[in-house]
């Protein structure tokens, strides 16, 4: 049995215990709740201790690569740009969508106490601009990490990212591997603690179930349609960039992005359809090699368009099933932080990175990071749409830069 399966099952046997427990036997229900939630309090804390070294290493070690593929060339540079422009607007399209879609029902009381009731404190906005200025950058790096505050962590991280750069290339490389095997191991852990799995997440959503009943599935099937819906916008979207930014005509660039998109969604699988997408780039939308053969492959290390879209839609969930009001400030920090982790993120393997990732960007944020486990047992679903997006941004992006270094070699040879 695969671990996506292996997690549905978990996930399927608390939901239909804990709601059994609710229907026929509420007062058994809740001491049952009682009992089996210390296991999935225990699970998520195994997977939380890993994130504030994976978080520092991902980020440093993404901004390193990142500066890199910048010294490669320009047609390198104008592809990271995009990815950066394209991944931000991702992220701030869902930080306005999300929460304007979900205010639309009305969240389940039940469900808000019964998150409330297993999941850390809520926190509250304090305080005006200059506090939430001033905490951006730690006084001490050390007591930021010990504290899990992800904002100043990834403060700190950034510029010694970028202080890395500045290195020469031998000690640069050996404090970049350091970290490179730190985030390797902290993977490790992950996978071993997602073994784990679907016990935890049973006892977790037991215990949900068995507090919220029927509203709980309700939500989750809310949270469902929400990512898919994001996912779907987000590829007409990046059509419409491809056209108009990436002057392709419609119908041509449509018969290029089909076939990739089959082979996204038959494999769910960036990497494995990185050939499909340089055969129809350079053979049926004209691509040159040099710009495909580059950006492509740096797309696939670098570039995923749902990761935000997916940090952002979590985040507003989890504020909705609790009544909390999301400020722009939090949204904000959201899109920024989930930019930077995202670039840092794409070589994570498969469930690992829905947790390692939704965790320091809804911390950020000031929200529980209880009821993720349980959100990443249904992310399976609208995962064959995460895919097509994310080749269809690949694509997109790709055909922007062509467009640009030919207008770029169309002015040089205008000044010749």
């Amino acid at each position: 049995m695969s671990q996506t399966a292996r997690v549905l099952t978990g996930l399927a046997g608390g939901i239909l215990i804990g709601l059994l427990l609710a229907w026929q036997a509420p007062e058994l229900g809740l001491r049952i709740a009682a009992i089996v939630e210390p296991f999935g309090k225990l699970w998520l804390n195994a997977l939380q201790m890993t994130v504030v070294p994976l978080v520092f290493a991902l980020v440093v070690v993404g901004i390193n690569q990142a500066s890199d593929a910048a010294h490669s060339g320009r047609v390198a540079r104008q592809a990271l740009l995009t990815f950066v422009v394209l991944l931000t607007a991702a992220g701030a399209m869902t930080a306005l969508l999300a929460p304007l879609v979900l205010a639309q029902w009305t969240p389940d009381p039940a469900v808000a106490a019964a998150l409330r009731g297993h999941g850390a404190p809520v926190a509250t906005a304090t305080g005006g601009w200059a506090d939430a200025l001033t905490a951006l950058i730690p006084s001490n790096a050390i007591a930021a990490a010990a504290a899990s505050a992800m904002l100043p962590l990834v403060s700190f991280a950034l510029f010694f990212g970028f202080a890395l750069t500045r290195l020469e290339a031998v000690p640069r490389a050996q404090v970049v591997g350091l970290l490179k095997a730190i985030s390797d191991a902290m993977i490790v852990i992950v996978h071993w603690v997602l073994l784990a799995a679907p016990v935890g997440i049973f006892a977790l959503v037991l215990a949900l179930a068995a507090r919220a009943g029927l509203g709980m599935l309700q939500a989750l099937g809310l949270y469902i349609l929400l990512e898919c819906a994001l996912y779907a916008l987000a590829v007409v979207l990046l059509i419409a960039v491809a056209v108009t930014l990436g002057k392709r005509r419609f119908r041509h660039f449509m018969a290029g992005l089909v076939p990739v998109q089959a082979v996204a969604a038959s494999t769910q699988s960036s990497l494995a359809t990185l050939p499909a997408m340089l055969d129809s780039a350079q053979h049926r939308l004209g691509i040159p090699a040099r710009v495909s053969g580059l950006v492509l492959p740096m797309a696939v290390s670098l570039f995923r368009i749902t990761s935000p879209i997916q940090y952002l839609a979590t985040a507003s969930f989890i504020a909705w099933a609790l009544g909390v009001e999301l400020t722009t400030a939090q949204l904000a920090t959201g899109v920024v932080l989930g930019v930077l982790v995202s670039m840092g993120s794409v070589g994570l393997p498969g469930q690992a990175i829905f947790l390692a990732t939704n965790l320091p960007v809804t911390s950020a944020m000031g929200l529980p990071v209880a009821p993720l486990p349980v959100l990443m047992a249904v992310d399976a679903i609208p995962d064959v749409l995460a895919t097509v997006g994310n080749v269809t941004a690949d694509m997109t992006a790709t055909a922007v830069v062509d467009a640009r270094s030919g207008d770029a070699r169309a002015a040089t040879d205008s000044t010749a």
